[in-house]
């Protein structure tokens, strides 16, 4: 049982980095640092992915301290 646990806490924590990165995409595009995109120099993108960054290191931090 123990091991099925594990196993949800690593898989929550990668979905989490990976939910992180693209936030981090989002902002770097909404303050126009990464190009190819539409959300390129639209400030609303990088309110979102600040918001999307926040939310998953939450919730990695979260997992991480659960026993």
């Amino acid at each position: 049982m123990k091991g099925n646990f594990n196993s949800m806490k690593l898989a929550i924590q990668i979905i989490a980095v990976l939910v992180f990165l693209s936030g981090l995409v989002w902002f770097l595009q909404g303050i126009n640092i990464l190009p190819g995109s539409f959300m390129r120099g639209n400030p609303q993108w990088s309110i979102y992915g600040a918001i999307t960054m926040l939310v998953a290191g939450a919730v990695f931090g979260f997992v991480r301290r659960r026993k």
